[in-house]
């Protein structure tokens, strides 16, 4: 399994604060069974250009890079890109790919979603070389009428959900049927720090393994990953 979702690149934002910290993350993503980590740090545009969010993430991986031993995950470089106004435009946006791959995990608003917006969406994805992949998908659900999902889906956008979406009794059977009926394509752990926040993949059940595995995007993803 690869964890297609975290924070554990350190000093880059609210996730790892340290070296230490991150090592201590890919012991415990190690420990947990997964073999692939993509370190996908928050992108915010109204923060940085791509150009120099790429300069920092470059800078903060070279530091890490010294302590990554062979027992711990293999990694690749990505981003979490915060939607924003006229993101479909903006030509850097390639750049934050997850590196080898067609994969942009986008994270979207936290309210409902204008037609505008979703538009924009389905016109990124259109890009040449881009798909767009929803991250942590079940935040959003309720504040969406359900036949958004079912139109992005049609259009080719991938969704991404977390660990915790399977772990909670109380959501573990609407993601156990979403992601046998393919509507999950990816998972990750959206690991954040030790404390509050940590790899939380010994706490996915064993049938959501086995079905994620069996996801056409996955496969392919993970032949990409290894190949970057």
């Amino acid at each position: 399994m690869i964890d297609f979702h975290t924070h554990i690149l350190p000093c880059m934002d609210d996730g790892s604060q340290s070296i230490s910290e991150s090592l201590s993350m890919l012991r415990a993503e190690a420990r947990q069974g997964i073999e692939g980590v993509v370190l996908t740090p928050h992108f915010y545009a109204h923060e940085n250009s791509p150009a120099v969010f790429l300069k920092r993430r470059e800078h903060n991986f070279r530091q890490l890079k010294p302590y990554l031993w062979p027992e711990l995950p293999e990694i690749i470089l990505g981003a979490e890109v915060q939607y924003f106004e006229g993101i479909c435009t903006v030509e850097g946006v390639c750049d934050l790919r997850i590196e080898g791959t067609d994969y942009l995990l986008l994270e979207m608003p936290f309210s409902h979603w204008s037609n505008h917006m979703i538009e924009d969406v389905i016109t990124l994805n259109d890009r040449r070389g881009m798909t767009v992949v929803l991250a942590h998908i079940e935040r959003y659900m309720a504040m969406q009428p359900k036949e958004i999902w079912s139109h992005l889906r049609n259009c080719g956008v991938l969704m991404q959900s977390n660990v915790s979406f399977f772990s909670n009794w109380k959501t573990q059977h609407k993601a156990m049927s979403m992601l046998s009926r393919r509507e999950i394509n990816f998972l990750g752990s959206d690991c954040h720090n030790m404390k509050l926040r940590q790899p939380n993949w010994d706490q996915l059940p064993e049938k959501a393994w086995t079905l994620a595995q069996k996801s056409a995007a996955y496969y392919d993803f993970q032949a990409a990953f290894y190949e970057a």
